[in-house]
């Protein structure tokens, strides 16, 4: 792949294309994507995917047209515009509508970017993964068998460039190896999960994901349901991760805009408890998304969404932040060329406390430590907060770790749950989605078992 020069040659050549009253935007793109299945020692899935394309966004009086194509050649250039400019005279006026302008923030230096993760042969990775599936195996006798090992990486490239004078590109690079172990003993088997992450090829380790997910599984082994009642619950952070990706969710100004979120009209009120902070930062390099430009073309910064429990404001693109009186945080995504750019969150991190996970667990006279949900995403209202979720992980007593507990449901709102905070822990955790987790422990929750 190149440094990017030659994608924003030909933004500039779409952008050359535009006509007088109109603002135009365009977005570039290219990926190469490999993902590997390996089950038995041999390959059961293989997928290398090369994409590229171009989408084309035209504003004129407050109307917008939209347009993609899967090519670089010019004669497919010129009709994608052609199409946005048609698509433009059917468009509902839009006083908010319109491309992002340049607002004077610089794009932070971020090392995103391994090309020798496009020389790997995918004969090594695929290598990589039976030695995945094989470290399982080995870790412990009780392991019966590996569901499937997978290896996926991305290389990422694309830039934006407008009639207002943005003119920008990105790259990233990433690689992760998973594995889905069967632990068993007699007729019980549980199953676990455990995985590694790297920009580059050499930063996967084998051994830090076979051991997890050996350890996953097997500390399940004998689990039952717990009776129901209210207990302490300590969510690991794999689960606080997904529970602040939800509630990232909902800080998305689009969410609000249509009336969707439960934090609409509530910037400035106490949502969470005072130890919760919660700031969405795509300038970290640790996280999986970091970038330092958004889908329109601005640079990305910190966003503090909730500062000791106050709800501080949402992530805007240009036209949220136009329909509510602000302006862009930065905070432009899309799914790719195909699509047009909306507000959401990259990279939220809530604010480490200062005790780890095993001083937090101690702490805990009667709960359970809950290591995997399910169904999390469907089962949350995000107008309401209402929130039902299916869970697995351990009975806690006197502080310590006692027997393992499955099939039951943890009842509760979004809100009440950000309230209950009693700590936070030590141990952020940068994950492969929107958000990063650590050790939170949450007071009186209504669990659901037997």
């Amino acid at each position: 792949m190149s440094d990017g020069a030659d994608l924003l040659a030909v933004a500039d050549r779409l952008v050359g294309m535009a006509q007088g009253g109109e603002q135009l935007e365009a977005f570039v793109a290219r990926s190469s994507d490999t993902q590997v299945r390996v089950y038995g020692g041999e390959v059961e899935q293989l997928s290398v995917a090369d994409s590229a394309g171009v989408g084309v966004r035209i504003v004129r009086d407050g109307r917008q047209g939209f347009a993609y194509c899967g090519s670089f050649d010019p004669a497919a250039l010129a009709e994608t515009v052609a199409d946005a400019r048609d698509n433009a005279s059917f468009g509902e006026p839009d006083e908010a509508a319109g491309v992002a302008v340049p607002d004077g923030v610089e794009p932070v230096d971020l090392d995103l970017w391994r090309p020798g993760l496009a020389d790997v042969a995918t004969a090594d990775k695929v290598a990589l993964a039976v030695e995945l599936e094989r470290a399982v195996l080995g870790a412990d006798p009780r392991i019966a068998g590996v569901e499937s090992c997978d290896y996926a990486d991305s290389l990422a490239e694309s830039a934006v460039a407008t009639t207002t004078g943005i003119r920008r590109s990105t790259r990233e690079t990433g690689c992760e190896l998973v594995a889905y172990p069967l632990a068993g003993d007699g007729d019980d088997t549980q199953a676990g999960f455990g995985f590694t992450l790297g920009r580059s090829f050499d930063e996967l380790d084998v051994a830090t994901a076979a051991r997890e997910a050996a350890d996953r599984a097997l500390r399940m082994l004998g689990a039952t349901k717990p009776p129901s009642g209210r207990l302490t619950v300590v969510l690991d952070p794999w689960v606080t991760a997904q529970l602040v990706g939800l509630v990232a969710e909902t800080l998305a100004a689009d969410e609000v805009v249509k009336g969707r979120s439960l934090f609409a009209e509530r910037v400035g009120e106490q949502v969470a408890s005072p130890l919760v902070t919660l700031v969405e930062d795509p300038t970290d390099a640790r996280s999986w998304a970091a970038t330092p430009v958004d889908d329109e073309g601005l640079a990305t910064r910190p966003v503090p969404l909730v500062s000791a429990g106050v709800l501080q404001g949402f992530v805007h693109s240009t036209w949220t932040g136009r329909r509510m009186g602000t302006a862009s945080t930065g905070s432009a995504v899309r799914g790719g060329f195909k699509t047009t750019p909306g507000a959401g969150c990259r990279a939220v991190a809530p604010t480490p406390g200062a005790a780890g996970a095993a001083a937090l667990v101690a702490g805990v006279d009667d709960g359970v430590l809950v290591q995997e949900v399910s169904g999390l995403h469907s089962g949350v209202n995000p107008v309401s907060g209402d929130l039902s979720t299916g869970a697995e992980g351990l009975r806690i007593r006197g502080g310590e770790v006692a027997e393992p507990l499955r099939e039951f449901t943890i009842a509760s709102t979004l809100q009440r749950l950000l309230h209950d905070v009693v700590a936070v822990g030590s141990d952020l955790t940068w994950l492969p989605m929107s958000a990063a987790g650590v050790t939170l422990v949450i007071g009186d929750v209504s669990v659901s078992g037997s």
